[in-house]
């Protein structure tokens, strides 16, 4: 009896793919409401083409163009002038969810989760039936066009149909056309146009053009010929790692020792780190023996304060035993390595101090990008930008924080703040996002705004890392980590003083010019009224007073101007 209700139990039990997965929770990547999944298509695109124009060191040529077919039915194309896709790879490109060059490595880029574009080929496919129509070339004699679609239970690129063109003109590059349905073109704030926009502020290297679905186009010229330093990939910090980190780590590597495993993949441990470590790994095996907890408790404080000798000499001849079988350990083969002996090794490294990690990975836009973005497509008055140096989130993960800000100009009347991470717009879960807490939450009447709302202010606010703390997978949103609350608030006060510093100028200038005036009224009645009591012509005194006057407020202008500078 209980054989047969367990079998009826499991007679509905299914594998679930990972494609059939996001297929069922799509909103899980941005696609949710019909204006937010087309901004998101768009998104995942474009992304796409300036990654790889970027790694391949070619200046970005992206070209959206929006077709509409019917009500709530659009032809999206996106082509790009980057390194093209070689054949073998193109079904696992766009129909395989998880696979691409970057999720498995521990790097900065726009994509982390390899996730992105096979998503909207999946989106495509459901809301409208069609495969995806993918044209690329490598530079080489052929063109190869082809139609992807997803085999969402074995989560697989399915290529439907293939044809080989010659490719005489050497052309390079990719090319994609997704049919999609139930979504919606606007020129919002969230829509397509926005995104493109916005992207073009942060990476001014690249050239974007959009075609509207009303023929209309709408071009985004390159403001810089720099192409940027391609990212390098950074080894992972021991601050930043989990058991399984290190266990899946040593069962991949082709180091012969666990000693020179650790070495050899993971950033800031030396030699006398591995002997450091054999000492905290033995402290601990004796601490976790102690029966009291208050005894544990109290060796545990010491080891954290760095006694770790004084503990290991106090169990004597014993805890010289242990030692040397932890440093047995350390030389024993990384693939032979427990679980349980990789979470000692986890474990000691909490207690352990080390250098940060290294950030020469990072690539931030840029103070001076940064400024000819805002300048090339918002036309300011003003602009000024800050990078911060390179911080660290979580004990051990690389991050920078870099602002931009705009005043005035063809600005419109409003606070608008935009946020970016690795150089992408986020466009929607503003509330629940570390940028808009972290700008919010300053005293702008310092800085000469009185009132931010009516304010003709852009705050460009971009967090780079390897890792950025998405809240949720529709990477819109990202995670309040302290140590990235507190760099934005000092990147964007600083950005904030330099704003006081030029409206303090320019109101004392505006007061200077109405007092001028006021003095350049009455030079005529006291140029005739002298004139008649010394004699002299109302032209030469009306002259000399005018000369008074502008060398009294030359004077005014300079004292501020030096007293700002010393300051």
């Amino acid at each position: 009896m209980a054989n047969s209700e367990a079998n009826k139990l499991f007679k509905e039990f299914k594998i679930q793919s990972v494609s059939e997965f996001f297929r069922r929770n799509a909103a899980m990547l941005g696609y949710t409401g019909k204006i937010r999944s087309f901004t998101t298509l768009i998104h995942e695109a474009v992304t796409n083409s300036l990654d790889a124009c970027e790694e391949a060191g070619i200046l970005p040529y992206v070209r959206v163009e929006i077709e509409e077919l019917g009500t709530e039915h659009y032809k999206i194309i996106v082509e790009d002038n980057g390194p093209g896709i070689p054949e073998k790879f193109i079904a696992h490109v766009f129909g395989k969810m998880l696979a691409g060059t970057k999720a498995h490595r521990n790097i900065q880029s726009r994509g982390q989760q390899g996730i992105g574009i096979s998503g909207a080929v999946m989106f495509a496919q459901i809301t409208s039936g069609k495969a995806t129509r993918v044209i690329t070339s490598t530079g080489g004699n052929e063109i190869i066009e082809a139609w992807v679609g997803i085999d969402v239970d074995k989560n697989e690129g399915k290529i439907f149909k293939k044809i080989k063109h010659p490719n005489p003109t050497g052309w390079r590059g990719t090319r994609i056309e997704m049919e999609v349905k139930e979504v919606r073109y606007v020129r919002s704030k969230q829509g397509p146009y926005w995104y493109l926009k916005l992207t073009a502020i942060a990476n001014p290297h690249a050239h974007i053009e959009l075609i509207e679905p009303d023929g209309k186009l709408i071009v985004f010229p390159r403001s810089s010929e720099e192409i940027p330093e391609p990212p390098e990939e950074m080894k992972p910090h021991p601050k930043g790692v989990m058991t399984d980190d290190v266990y899946r780590m040593a069962r991949r590597t082709t180091r012969t020792t666990v000693r020179t495993f650790l070495i050899g993949e993971f950033s800031r441990i030396s030699d006398k780190k591995i002997d450091e470590l054999v000492k905290y790994i033995t402290a601990l095996r004796f601490i976790k023996e102690e029966e009291e907890e208050s005894v544990r408790e109290q060796l545990l404080k010491r080891l954290a304060e760095g006694e770790v000798d004084k503990i290991i000499a106090s169990f004597g001849r014993k805890g010289k035993k242990v030692l040397n079988e932890v440093k047995k350990l350390m030389e024993k083969p990384p693939d032979k390595l427990t679980w349980h002996e990789a979470e000692e090794i986890v474990e000691a490294f909490k207690y352990m101090t080390f250098l940060a990690p290294p950030t020469h990975g990072l690539r931030p836009i840029g103070e001076e990008n940064i400024e000819k973005g805002l300048l090339s497509i918002l036309k300011p008055e003003f602009v000024t930008a800050v990078t911060r140096p390179p911080k660290v989130y979580r004990g051990g993960i690389p991050f920078q924080v870099e602002v931009g800000l705009a005043f005035g100009g063809e600005l419109s009347s409003g606070f608008e703040l935009l946020r970016y991470a690795n150089r992408v717009p986020l466009l929607f879960d503003a509330g629940s996002c570390v940028i808009t807490s972290a700008t919010r939450n300053i005293d702008w009447k310092r800085y000469r705004v009185d009132d931010l709302e009516r304010t003709p202010l852009v705050l460009l606010v971009n967090v780079i890392s390897v890792h950025v703390p998405y809240t949720s997978t529709g990477k819109q949103s990202i995670a309040s980590e302290d140590e990235i609350y507190d760099e934005i608030r000092l990147a964007v006060m600083e950005a904030a003083r330099r704003l006081a510093k030029y409206l303090g100028g320019k109101h004392r200038k505006l007061y200077q010019v109405k007092r001028r005036r006021i003095f350049e009224k009455y030079v005529p009645e006291i140029s005739r009224a002298l004139s008649i009591l010394t004699g002299e012509p109302e032209t030469k005194i009306k002259s000399l007073l005018m000369e008074i006057i502008e060398k009294k407020f030359e004077a005014i202008e300079e004292k501020p101007l030096e007293a700002e500078e010393n300051a």
